[in-house]
């Protein structure tokens, strides 16, 4: 198969579409594509899209996708968040090899290109302040006005420009700015700021540099020196094409990457702006960028999620031209297929109600067999300790049932799963009424959980039993937002709407013993209650911390109506 042919019997998506032409026509021999995150904060999951997208068809041609941080920004950037969208990338399964660049690799280049389009008389130094550069700017329906420092000589633009990098002139005293056409319709291209002052220490560069690239004058030249192919990017840098093409096209560059926008992801009930996603966390209405509740990519790694459920998400939802809102319960379905498939099924009692059967032996204890995964046999099985004393979840007893109430009532039967046939025939009451106790007799002969005779038992529940139950504390998380669009509300703020039922903790579960092995990330499903996975916060010598990752069904919809 040669680097022109794709390796899927799918469609091509109007991407994949542009590459292989250009591959089958001879345009390029391979592609290079890149991954271009700013460290101003954690991946959320629309950066795992475009890392999909990227590293993907880099893979998908027999390319390479390069790995590169746009540090341009020393004020808002951090080591921490370059270490930590390395390991983001790395856990959903993709590799840059020895393609790991910055931008400030670059700045001695960078500051070289704007020396040559001063030269060419191309760039001008401006004193205009942020204030009178939006109002010299213009607006949709009127051209802007030239600066009053454009036409400067390019020997004083030389020698401002100098003094910029020297150290010697402050912050916001000027700027270096393209000159290009203040009537152009595209806004972006009325002469826009190619470099500022920043006098910030550089979380790789240290102090050498006083003066910072823009986005927009960095992005295209790394592109260009890094030899990519095909820079893949949001719609929201669609307007910001032509300027991306005007700096290459001005300096003349050997090579020349084509810029192609795809809509971004849009999640409902979230949102996945970093500065509102910083703000949560600096404001601690959530613990943290891993927070389980959060959209990030470390958020949904502590929560539970797969590097495969978030892969097949991100290939489900497609690559298109149009922005469109997805709906969450498309992600919690991806999770859902995977751990369906490949987690361990477990019992767990989240509201444990003690169950005495009187008619077993006192002192006897015996082990019945599970299994790991009905569907799967070659996950094996597990024994499951069984005894006098158990307990059952408390929903699963109701004192005054209705007739299609098919769990335990008083007089009623019931399968214990794996285990035995139980009858209730008491509810034991504290001195406020509560039932805190049942008193049941079970069959003998049905062990297993099958009636000898043959009758029809409907109910069937999960267990725990008493003496080896292990104490767990089980966090149940919900949406974060109580609405679809927390930051679509011009008049209130996106904070007015964070779910105040977000996290709820049950702090007296019991889980069977097996689950006392369980290492931090392992992921089980908890029969009847949900998936569920072990957190960071798990004492091993003490209680386990389990996340719930994900319901069995998705029941968001019946329980908030819109």
């Amino acid at each position: 198969m040669t680097q022109a042919e794709h390796t899927s019997d799918k469609p091509l998506d109007f991407i994949r579409q542009i590459i292989s032409e250009d591959l089958q026509s001879g345009k390029h021999s391979s592609i290079v594509t890149r991954f271009p995150p700013e460290p101003n904060g954690y991946l959320h999951i629309g950066h795992a899209k475009s890392i999909c997208l990227n590293f993907g068809v880099a893979g998908e041609y027999g390319g390479q996708c390069h790995l590169r941080f746009d540090d341009t920004n020393p004020d808002k950037e951090s080591s921490e968040y370059v270490e930590a969208i390395k390991a983001d990338v790395r856990w959903l399964g993709f590799d840059w090899g020895e393609h790991l660049h910055y931008a400030s690799d670059y700045f001695d280049q960078l500051h070289e290109f704007a020396v040559s389009l001063i030269k060419m008389g191309k760039a001008y130094v401006c004193h205009l302040n942020n204030e009178e550069m939006r109002e010299y700017r213009g607006t949709l329906t009127e051209p802007g006005r030239e600066s009053p420092y454009r036409n400067r000589s390019v020997e004083e633009n030389l020698a401002l420009f100098s003094d910029m990098k020297s150290g010697t002139l402050p912050e916001g005293a000027c700027v270096l700015r393209a000159k290009i056409d203040m009537a152009a319709p595209n806004i972006i291209m009325r002469d826009p700021v190619l470099y500022r002052i920043l006098h910030s220490h550089h979380h790789r560069s240290g102090d050498t540099w006083c003066i910072y690239p823009m986005y927009d004058f960095t992005h295209c030249l790394s592109d260009m020196l890094e030899e990519i192919t095909h820079s893949l990017c949001t719609l929201e840098f669609e307007n910001n094409r032509a300027l991306y093409d005007w700096v290459l096209e001005a300096l003349q560059t050997p090579n020349h990457p084509r810029q192609i926008e795809f809509a971004r992801l849009n999640l409902n009930y979230t949102i996945t702006s970093k500065r509102k996603l910083l703000q949560l966390v600096e404001e601690n209405h959530v613990s943290g960028w891993d927070d389980p509740r959060m959209p990030t990519i470390s958020g949904l790694r502590r929560r539970g999620y797969t590097p495969l459920s978030i892969r097949n998400f991100c290939a489900g939802i497609g690559v298109g031209k149009r922005d469109s809102l997805i709906d969450m319960g498309v992600l919690e379905n991806a999770i859902r297929e995977d751990l369906n498939q490949h987690a361990a099924r477990v019992f767990g009692v989240l509201e444990p109600l003690k169950v005495v059967i009187t008619n077993y032996p006192e002192g006897k204890e015996e082990e019945l067999v599970a299994q790991n995964h009905p569907q799967n046999p070659d996950m094996g099985e597990r024994m499951l300790p069984f005894s006098r004393e158990l307990f059952i979840e408390r929903t699963d007893f109701m004192e005054n049932a209705p007739k299609k109430f098919f769990r335990l009532s008083i007089g009623r039967e019931v399968r214990l799963r794996y285990a035995y046939l139980i009858t209730c025939q008491e509810a034991i009451k504290d001195e406020n009424g509560e039932v805190v106790e049942l008193r049941c007799t079970y069959d003998p002969a049905s062990r297993g959980g099958n009636a000898p005779d043959g009758r029809k038992v409907r109910g069937t529940i999960h267990w725990v039993e008493a003496t080896h139950a292990v104490p767990a504390e089980l966090r149940l998380y919900d949406r974060l937002f109580t609405v679809e669009a927390p930051d679509g509300d011009k008049e209130r703020s996106f904070m007015e709407f964070i779910n105040p039922d977000s996290l709820q903790k049950l702090e007296n579960c019991l889980l069977e013993p097996s689950l006392a092995q369980a290492q931090a990330d392992d992921r089980f499903q908890f029969e009847r209650q949900g998936y569920f996975c072990l957190d960071q916060d798990s004492d091993p010598a003490g209680k386990l911390v389990f996340n719930r990752i994900v319901s069995l069904r998705d029941s968001w919809e019946k329980i908030n109506p819109q």
